[in-house]
């Protein structure tokens, strides 16, 4: 049985995968790792960061003498990733992704490599920030963070353990989910907050009084808006690829606005105080089971 991870190849290193880099360099539970990307200078500055030993734009040789392979890629791009790697997969390679949603994931790599689907283990580490690129990775990201597995019926059950172990010497806590649950659930608590947090910094910025707005903003118009600042091309991604569960939360917090907005209008103080306060106690209480965890997570 594998204890490490042995060679490992990172598709797309920056946040997400150069953290991972790093946190089992870290670990002392990898041997080499090779990373793949388009862009040159992010591939050549993870190099001379020692996030990487090697890196190339090849796909398929970047896979050839992996035993694992880990996609952090934009949603949009991993069928053409996982065409890339077709063919060019050795036997003891296991692939796993950092997809924030997983069904679409699932369905590109069956199209993609049904040769590999024993081999496969999709993945999603709740983990993040709204900086980009490799020099924004480090080994902690992860450490008391939850990583959530997706297997298939047809995952080989050691491909299964051997990342949950890659992800356990990274510091996290590994727990399985089906797939459609975790769809749902990070539209939810991921998808939306993300969707309020673009929206109303577009929405403000597209007033007439946009500059006074942007000045005198506090604090906690700063603290909600932070994830504005994170991957617009990622995010477009997962709305895409989680299109109808996101569509339905957002929806239905649509729903909730428009009669909070009514109360205020008719000046329903009993109405709202019933909300602040139901919204408070939830709040408090969900803060307090991440202190007790340790577990606070921040973007999918």
């Amino acid at each position: 049985m594998k204890q490490g991870v042995g060679n490992l190849a990172v598709i797309g290193v920056g946040l997400i995968g150069g953290s991972l880099a790093r946190a089992l360099r870290q670990s002392g539970a990898v041997q080499r790792i090779v990373g793949c990307g388009r862009g040159l200078e992010n591939l050549e500055r993870a190099v001379e960061l020692g996030v990487i030993d090697a890196y190339t734009q090849d796909v398929g040789e970047a896979v050839r003498d992996a035993d694992m392979v880990f996609v952090a890629v934009p949603l949009g791009a991993m069928r053409r990733v996982f065409e890339q790697m077709n063919g060019h997969l050795p036997p003891q390679a296991v692939v796993t992704d950092g997809g924030s949603a997983k069904a679409t994931v699932i369905s590109d790599f069956r199209a993609s490599c049904p040769d590999h689907l024993q081999q496969f283990v999709a993945g999603h580490p709740i983990a993040g920030t709204e900086r980009n690129g490799v020099e924004a990775s480090f080994a902690d990201l992860y450490r008391d963070r939850r990583v959530i597995l997706t297997p298939e019926e047809d995952t080989d059950p050691e491909a299964l353990a051997r990342v949950t172990r890659m992800w356990q010497a990274c510091g996290a806590e590994v727990v399985r989910m089906d797939v459609q649950r975790h769809d749902r659930v990070l539209a939810a608590t991921s998808h939306l907050p993300h969707m309020l947090a673009f929206g109303l910094v577009d929405t403000l910025a597209r007033m007439d009084e946009h500059d006074d707005i942007f000045r005198f903003a506090a604090g906690g118009f700063r603290d909600f808006t932070r994830i504005a600042s994170s991957n617009p091309l990622m995010w477009r991604d997962i709305c895409i690829a989680n299109r109808e569960a996101v569509a339905e939360v957002m929806l239905n917090f649509a729903g909730e606005m428009k009669d909070l907005a009514a109360s205020i209008e008719r000046g329903d103080g009993d109405r709202l105080l019933a909300v602040f306060e139901r919204a408070k106690a939830a709040r408090d209480a969900f803060v307090d089971g991440l202190s007790e965890a340790n577990t606070d997570t921040e973007e999918g």
